[in-house]
Formats: C-alpha cells, structure tokens, sequence
C-alpha cells in the first residue's frame, strides 16, 4: 500500500481515483479551494486527516477513516461509497453520509443537518449526533449507545434496533416501519406519529401528544413522562408503569398503566381496552 504522509492537498481531485493508499497526516485545505479530493477511489486508508474542502469521500469502496476531522466547511463529505469504517473523527459539515452502503461507526462527533439520507446497513457505536433530519429514508440500522439531539429524526427509516441510546429529538421515527427501542431514553414532541411495527421496550418517553396514528405499536415496561394526549387513533398493545396525563381516542388493543390524569373518549371509532393497574 502507498503511503502518503505529512502533505497539503487544495487542488482538484488532488487523489482522484487512487487505490490501495494510505494517507496520513495530511490536510486537504487550501487556496485552490479544490473539491473531491478521493472521489472514485477504493482501499484507503484515512488517518490523523484533516478535510477543509467539499466532497471528498464520493464513489469510494473499501474507506476506513479514524481519527480525522471534517469541518463545517467539508460539505456532504460521503456520498455514493461503501463499506466504510469510520472511527473517533468528527463530521460536522451538513450532508456529511448520503446514499452509502456498509458502514460502521464508532466513537464519532457529528454535527450534521440532513445526515444519512437513504443509507443501507449502518452499525452505529458510542456516537453523538446534533442534527435535523438525521438517517431519513435509511434501512438495516443499529445504534448502541448513540446521544442524539435534534429535531425530524428517524423519518421514514425501516428495520432498525437502538439500545441504550438517549435521543433528545422533536417529530422522531414519524412513519417509521419495523423498529425496536430498548433500554433508552426518547424525549420530544409528537413522537412516532404514522409509524408501523414500533416497539419501546424499558424505555422512558417524555414530551407531549406521542405515538399518535400508529400501526402495530407495542410499549413494553415504559414510564411515560409529560405525557398528555397520547395514542390519538393508534393500534396499541402497551404496559405503562407510571402514570400519564392523558389518553385520547386510542384505536384498538389494550393499555395497561398504573394512572390517568384524563381519558378523552369523543371518537365512537375508538375501541381500545385501557386497564388501571394500580
């Protein structure tokens, strides 16, 4: 494998097309201002790197990057790649992950509105994330211990596990297909609303009107907190236990908790079984 160290790259398609290198050390900034620095590469290995101009990870195979920065300047800095591993670096231009395949994460600092459009098969580990929109439209997703804040996140994502995560994030997971939550902490407004196949298990949901219009939800062993107006129109198997401000017109199955501030019952539709445990 070549080796490239210790260089300054601000041309045009300063690596463009190389295969098997690896490039460490090196800043790809500069008055040339050039884009796509690795565009069409494949085995590259990115180390100790620091990217300062736009586009430089698109239409790569075989990428792993570890320990490097992307500015705010490196705009929509992956695009079109796969199988790529991207460890301890920090992505914080917008559009940073579009439209890959086969990527692992680790221990990485994003800060990246519209992250990970329509993206397939990424493992997530001991990341944060601030964002809007993040991972819309992405299939085959896991995440362990990812701290997110935002806003729109989730959205329209399919076949997804979190574990252990904490997501600060207003309208999450709306319209989302095929998604177990567990043992996290999901705050934010209007949580999940037209989703298909969700389940929350140990989870602590905060914030006001979620799960609202759901298909096929189940909420195993949840606390609900500041909860009010939840479940509006939803198909819902659930057991709460603490209490909850307010249940309005949930669909059908049975909600079982311990405590309800109000249930709001002025949809002759709304069959669903709500049990008082306590």
């Amino acid at each position: 494998m070549e080796r490239i160290e210790n260089q300054t790259f601000d041309m045009e398609r300063a690596l463009y097309g190389s295969h098997e290198i690896s490039v460490k050390n090196c800043s790809f900034d500069g008055p040339a201002d050039g884009e796509s620095a690795l565009k069409e590469s494949s085995d590259i290995n990115v180390e100790h790197c620091f990217c300062n101009l736009r586009y430089p990870f698109w239409h790569d195979h075989r990428l792993k990057i570890t320990d490097s920065e992307m500015t705010p300047l490196c705009r929509a800095a992956l695009w079109y790649s796969d199988h790529i591993e991207i460890t301890g670096t920090k992505l914080h231009g917008i559009k940073a992950l579009r439209e890959c395949s086969d990527i692992i994460m680790k221990d990485c600092h994003i800060v990246s509105p519209e992250f990970g459009w329509s993206v397939k098969n990424l493992k997530m580990e001991d990341c944060s994330a601030e964002s809007e929109y993040f991972m819309m439209r992405s299939q085959n997703l896991q995440f362990c211990r990812l701290k997110m804040t935002g806003k729109y996140s989730f959205q329209y994502i399919e076949d997804a596990v979190f574990e252990d995560c904490e997501l600060d994030t207003k309208d999450a997971f709306w319209h989302a297909q095929n998604v177990l939550v567990k043992n996290s902490v999901v705050k934010g407004e209007y949580l999940a609303w037209y989703s298909d196949g969700l389940t929350l298990e140990n989870c602590k949901i905060i914030g006001t009107q979620p799960l609202c219009y759901c298909k096929n939800l189940k909420l195993i062993n949840c606390e609900m907190v500041d909860t009010d107006l939840s479940f509006e129109k939803s198909q819902v198997d659930a057991v709460i236990t603490t209490p909850v401000i307010s249940i309005k017109n949930p669909l059908s199955g049975c909600i079982q908790v311990p405590e309800v501030g109000e249930i709001i019952r002025d949809d002759e539709n709304s069959k669903c079984e709500i049990i008082l445990t306590k």
